[in-house]
């Protein structure tokens, strides 16, 4: 989950709008000059019960054509990437990365999620780091994100409706990238994992409740629902919309979009593992939220904390991510180690 930063005050609406956009966005966290160690999660609370999850949200046809479309992009130190395109259950196409290590397999696989402001080229230098290390990834973008005739703008409070049925049209597509990493002869079906940030960690939590194809799933900088930021956050723009915006629409705006929340899928994740990465320096929403989704969630699961914000730019973050994956997916090493700390 870049943060819009003029505001004027005077416009409740501009301010509302980014106010959402916002939501499960990126903070910017100033650099650490010490960064410290990972360390698990302190004593979390005790699971709290789920409502049940609304999975026809989620539903589409698997034997429709996904009909992909593949042009070369560049091959070089052994790694391939292709941009494509294939169909959305929804309509239109969605334009994707496809990562491909050299040699015959079977791979490992993962799907990966950016963070609701960004595309698909978030987690591009991490999937060419795993294919080095022999995985398989397809990066999709989003409805939002995507160009004419496939867009489909997010209209926010003057249609949370819309913004619903965008949202449930990317998980969707994650589950059809899933189609596709199976329709490949090179990948291991016992071998695929997810990893999300922001926006992508909530569908992430979504994916794990209702496709258990995946055997692991990593949620990065993840919240559980909607109104941790909207009634909690102390960013700036935040606090700003929350004393502008009207109540009813605020109100009506969280209600439109509570089948998304993530607290309601990750008590059913179980036979999928999970890992949580946290910020303790996060803005967008406070510790509180993230130890009661954690707490929410079925096991096996890890959770990890992290001095740094949202955009969970500690590079232990990615370190911590790829010997989970190596460990529950058989990747290999890839080669980075954290920076010696001062003192060390």
């Amino acid at each position: 989950m870049a943060m819009a930063r003029s505001v004027r005050k005077s416009h409740a609406i501009a301010i509302a709008v980014i106010g959402l956009l916002i939501l499960f966005c990126a903070a910017r966290a100033p650099a650490q000059t010490t960064p410290p160690t990972p360390q698990a999660s302190p004593a979390l609370l005790p699971p709290v019960p789920a409502p049940p999850v609304p999975t026809e949200l989620f539903l589409y046809d698997p034997h429709q054509p996904l009909d992909v479309a593949d042009s070369l992009v560049a091959t070089r130190d052994g790694v391939t990437i292709h941009d494509i395109t294939f169909a959305s259950p929804k309509g239109g196409r969605v334009p994707a990365y496809l990562v491909v290590p050299q040699g015959k397999g079977p791979f490992a696989a993962v799907v990966f999620g950016h963070w609701g402001q960004g595309n698909r080229t978030e987690f591009l230098p991490e999937a060419i780091l795993y294919a080095r290390a022999g995985a398989v990834s397809v990066l999709i973008g989003y409805p939002w994100t995507r160009p004419e005739p496939w867009r489909r703008s997010l209209q926010y409070m003057a249609n949370p409706e819309n913004d619903l049925e965008a949202y449930a049209q990317a998980v969707i597509d994650l589950r059809r990238a899933i189609d596709l990493l199976l329709e490949r002869g090179d990948v291991d079906p016992a071998r695929i994992a997810y990893v999300g940030h922001s926006y992508g960690a909530q569908w992430g939590a979504i994916l794990a409740a209702v496709d258990k194809r995946m055997k692991t799933c990593i949620l990065a900088g993840g919240i559980p629902d909607a109104a941790s930021i909207w009634r909690e956050g102390d960013d700036p723009d935040i606090v700003e919309a929350r004393r502008t915006v009207p109540p009813a629409a605020m109100d009506r705006y969280l209600s439109v979009l509570t089948p998304l929340d993530a607290v309601r899928y990750v008590p059913y994740a179980a036979r999928v593992s999970l890992l949580f990465q946290f910020a303790r320096f996060e803005r967008n929403f406070k510790e509180p939220a993230m130890r009661r989704y954690a707490a929410a969630a079925s096991e096996p699961k890890t959770v990890l904390w992290y001095d740094t914000g949202h955009d969970l730019n500690d590079v232990r973050a990615l370190i911590d991510r790829a010997a989970w994956l190596r460990e529950r997916i058989g990747i290999q090493d890839i080669g980075v180690r954290a920076p010696a700390q001062v003192g060390d």
